[in-house]
């Protein structure tokens, strides 16, 4: 091992007295400071057996001798030949980043499932997706709104080029967003989030056809897992349902997409996860509230809230509200996350989330499900994580 010295002396040090100690001694060149610390008996500071290493010498100067404090500060180095100190395994601005996304990480599962499962209650009483779906994106719109106003939040710095590259993406959030509501409105939630867990086989399908993008081997065989494991999940659900099979695929197309146009369009633009999702749906709620008006309309709306009303009481209300904010506050946590982590990271979290989802639902709503579609669900699910591995 070998030490690094670091002194600190007065100014009005002489260097030869410092080292020898005697001033009758000739006058030697500056050179000698290096050899005098091999002599510890007159240092009186330190002693080893292998060279020193100097790290720094502050304070010193030639002149009289003087002293006020002598410093000695040994750093161990790795091996002879290196030239830096080890550093510490784990330091805590970097253990203090892991606590960091582990809080993202759960506030995250901890708000989807609350969402799911108040999403889910509202669409048993009042079966009207696109209000419901409406109702979120306004929510979160309203409570973006507010924090910019009161300066709780930094409102972002946005120009015309911003919102025109917003809208795709805009358009594809709308779409997959009330697609996957629709689907939980006719079937169960975990059924909807097994059938969403194969969104990793449209991406590569859409990228390879349609952006004409290559991928190892390995992304190609993680979706044989991930597409078997969804038909069989399908094939055995108990409560299958034509409409909500196909509002959770088309929800993955559109969310897939709505990645795409975001990768392509967002670089470079200096907006953080939080506000780019409050502008998103912002854009979102404008485009998606005539065609809510349109389909379903105000006289369907008034006598599914009575019947709501009459059947669950007051409470119904809490629900609106709650799946409404849990809905925005979950979405805003992913997106701040994605500041923070990696897309692997990411994509791993998302696959807990899902299967966070798919058990909290089936516990708290009983729903009945047969082994052979469990099974469905937990090869997806693997096939999922197997591709996030792959893609990296």
């Amino acid at each position: 091992m070998i030490c690094s010295v670091k002194q600190s002396v007065s100014p009005t040090i002489n260097g030869s007295d410092l080292f020898l100690r005697k001033k009758s001694y000739p006058a030697r060149p500056v050179l000698q400071l290096v050899p005098a610390l091999r002599k510890p008996e007159r240092l009186g500071l330190v002693s080893v057996s292998r060279p020193l290493h100097v790290n720094s010498v502050e304070k010193l100067s030639f002149g009289s001798v003087r002293y006020r404090e002598d410093r000695i500060k040994c750093e161990a180095y790795e091996a002879a030949d290196q030239s830096k100190p080890i550093e510490p395994a784990e330091t805590k601005s970097e253990a203090a980043q892991k606590l960091k996304i582990g809080i993202y990480f759960a506030t995250w599962w901890a708000l989807n499932v609350v969402f799911n499962i108040y999403n889910k209650k509202v669409l048993n009483a009042f079966p009207y997706p696109w209000l419901t779906s409406t109702l979120s994106l306004a929510c979160g719109s309203l409570m973006m709104l507010i924090s910019w106003v009161t300066r709780i939040a930094e409102a972002p710095k946005t120009d015309f080029e911003f919102w025109k590259i917003l809208f795709p993406v805009a358009v594809a959030h709308t779409i997959g967003h009330v697609a996957a509501t629709v689907s939980m409105s006719k079937v169960a939630v975990s059924f909807t989030h097994i059938i969403k867990s194969g969104e990793p086989a449209f991406s590569v399908l859409v990228s390879r056809f349609l952006l004409g993008e290559s991928f190892p081997v390995p992304v190609y065989l993680s979706l044989i897992p991930i597409i078997g494991g969804c038909a069989l999940s399908a094939a055995t659900e108990l409560n299958f349902n034509m409409t909500g099979f196909m509002g959770a695929m088309i929800s993955n197309l559109a969310f897939v997409f709505r990645n795409i146009f975001s990768k392509r369009g967002m670089k470079g633009k200096s907006v953080s996860g939080m506000n780019y999702y409050a502008c998103l749906s912002m854009m979102s709620l404008l485009i998606l509230t005539p065609f809510a008006i349109a389909i379903e309309g105000p006289q369907m709306w008034a006598a599914g809230w009575q019947t709501a009303i009459s059947q669950i009481g007051p409470h119904f209300i809490w629900w609106v509200a709650a799946q409404s904010v849990f809905y925005h506050l979950y979405n805003q946590v992913s997106y701040m996350s994605l500041d923070q982590i990696s897309p692997l990271t990411f994509s791993i979290g998302n696959t807990m989330k899902r299967i966070s989802v798919i058990v909290s639902s089936i516990i708290i709503f009983k729903t009945p499900v047969q082994p052979i579609n469990a099974l469905g669900a937990a090869i997806a699910i693997l096939g999922t994580f197997l591709y996030s591995q792959a893609k990296q």
